[in-house]
């Protein structure tokens, strides 16, 4: 019994550390950071060059406008428009820079007026967040190279998901550069850089792709989501956090296939080498202008030769983190785990089978919430024999609690002849007090990615549920402490403890009920304090995500009720 009150205590002690840090010590100190952010300075474009050893190094194209606001940032440069199914923006002629990018399909609240989630922004705007293409030479050769203030021409007026944009630069040196845009119905540019030579003389070129965005990005700073510069590095994942970049310095990379880019919780900008080119991947921080940027160089380099010309294809994914798209451009341009921009954590061979059935039952029923519900049903049965082994044991340590209390109190101080008393009075009625443990140890992975599909992927994301909850990714909206809307007064952040977590937490105090009471005073009372904690703590969780929660902890009351009433063990003892 000790050793069963030992692992239980030892997970909810996991639980408020990790929760309680993130609630009381991360969250405010992001909340802070947010607040003290000012207007983002301009951003200076650095693209990566091959120095005498081949390896990136900065080269600054400074940039002289000042901050303006978005709209008068696109009216910098000829541009443009980008119209897909998917897709809504414009590319500036000058730089030819993917800057002006939202995406049609996702709003930022719930009403389908609000406006389109932005993705990419300009340069001399606020938070400035675009992509470039283009080509760089070694440190000892001289040639005029397009760059960021270089003006494009082009006979298109739209890049469309069937017509390319076609874009050309003469450097009036002998070199005319090609670059041609093609964009597909969903989140995928394609990239072509075509060099024509027309001097004597051969030149090598090595082509590039970045991606910069500027001031630290606003981030949800919860643990079990990776947010910031992101990659795949000769089948390895990278993660690197935003602030780590500013403390440690950059770090540079080289790979046979993969991808880099920056990641949202939601939205993903990466960059798609030729997966069969080797190339060397950089994330920096460039302390001036506060800017982030991911960027590659291809090692290998191309060769024009006099009187020839070259090209070469990269690709670049800007859009929404689908998990049906990302997977489909896995498989079909051989993108190495192009899949784990999604963050599907340690149990990545549970939480990605949990989101298909989760995505079939949400279309078979038609309301994700329902479909939380009907999933955690179906987790349940699967666990069934575990679960029953686990809350017979309960059931039978709970049973002889009051022999048990009998021997504390024969045997006061006297722990070996307590122990001993217990462990014939264990043997006598067949119980033993670890073996509800295993079968608990054996749900948590299942759950925590059920948990983890919930929180990480766009399942929830504005998805109604029923009555006050009109969007399942965002926390209850109602609040106790004005009475649900009855008194007309906005409580503090703090005290926003909404219908949900009230009932979430009036279950986990019925589920306690049902469980053996610890011997030890002190952890009888941190048992008892927890619903209260839980309660403060998933106010801010997403609705869903209580749901599940509060849903999950009904059904284990009704097994347990079930198998204390069958085994004639009261519940109040």
């Amino acid at each position: 019994m000790s050793d069963q009150k030992n692992v239980v205590l030892a997970v909810v002690l996991c639980f408020l550390i990790i929760f309680g840090f993130q609630y009381f010590v991360e969250t405010p100190i992001i909340e802070e950071q947010a607040q003290q952010q000012t207007a983002e300075q301009l951003d200076n474009g650095t693209a990566p060059t091959p120095d005498s050893k081949g390896v990136s190094a900065p080269a600054g194209l400074p940039s002289t406008a000042s901050l303006v606001t978005r709209e008068e940032s696109l009216n910098q440069s000829p541009r443009i428009q980008i119209n897909t199914p998917s897709l809504h923006g414009s590319i500036a002629l000058k730089g030819a820079r993917i800057d002006d990018l939202s995406l049609i399909n996702y709003r930022e609240e719930v009403d389908p007026e609000s406006p389109e989630i932005k993705l990419l922004s300009p340069s001399g705007g606020p938070n400035p967040y675009y992509a470039e293409f283009g080509w760089s030479v070694s440190a000892d050769t001289k040639v005029a190279l397009p760059n960021a203030n270089t003006l494009w021409s082009t006979s298109s007026n739209q890049l469309t998901a069937d017509t390319p944009l076609i874009l050309t630069w003469d450097n009036g040196e002998g070199l005319l550069f090609t670059r041609t845009y093609s964009l597909d119905s969903n989140f995928l540019f394609t990239i072509e850089q075509k060099v024509e030579n027309a001097t004597s003389n051969d030149i090598t070129l090595f082509p590039y792709g970045l991606i910069s965005r500027t001031g630290m990005p606003e981030t949800t700073g919860f643990y079990i989501l990776h947010e910031g510069p992101i990659g795949v590095f000769n089948e390895t994942l990278e993660e690197i956090d935003y602030d780590d970049l500013v403390e440690e310095g950059g770090k540079t990379l080289s790979s046979t296939g993969g991808w880099l880019g920056m990641t949202d919780k939601f939205w993903l900008t990466a960059l798609l080498p030729d997966q069969g080119a080797q190339f060397k991947g950089r994330f920096n921080h460039v302390a001036q202008g506060d800017r982030f940027q991911t960027d590659y160089l291809n090692q290998d380099g191309v060769v024009v030769k006099a009187g020839a010309s070259a090209s070469t294809t990269n690709r670049m994914y800007a859009g929404a983190k689908e998990v049906e798209v990302l997977d489909s451009y896995e498989k079909e341009f051989g993108i190495d785990r192009l899949e784990l921009a999604i963050d599907w954590g340690w149990f990545y061979f549970l939480t990605k089978p949990i989101y298909f059935a989760l995505e079939f039952l949400a279309n078979l029923i038609g309301n994700l919430g329902l479909a939380i519900l009907a999933l955690t049903v179906c987790i349940k049965l699967l666990l069934l024999p575990l679960a029953h082994k686990s809350y017979v044991s309960m059931s039978k340590m709970k049973k002889l609690q009051p022999e048990m209390a009998k021997l504390r109190e024969k045997h006061g101080d006297d722990r070996a002849k307590l122990n001993e008393e217990m462990m014939a009075l264990y043997k006598k009625e067949k119980a033993n007090p670890a073996a509800g443990c295993l079968p608990i140890v054996l749900q948590i992975p299942i759950f925590f990615a059920l948990y983890k599909v919930l929180f990480v992927t766009l399942l929830m994301r504005h998805q109604p549920f029923y009555g006050w909850i009109t969007d399942l990714a965002a926390p209850d909206p109602t609040n106790l402490f004005n009475l649900f809307g009855l008194i007309p007064w906005t409580p503090p952040e703090f005290m926003m403890i909404g219908a949900l977590p009230i009932l979430m937490g009036i279950s986990m105090f019925m589920q306690q009920k049902f469980n053996p009471q610890p011997a030890d005073p002190v952890q009888a009372k941190i048992f008892m304090f927890m619903p209260i904690f839980f309660t403060f703590l998933l106010a801010s969780f997403p609705a869903g995500l209580v749901i599940y929660w509060t849903w999950n902890n009904m059904l284990s009351i009704a097994q347990q009720w079930y198998i204390m009433r069958r085994m004639g063990v009261p519940v109040n003892n």
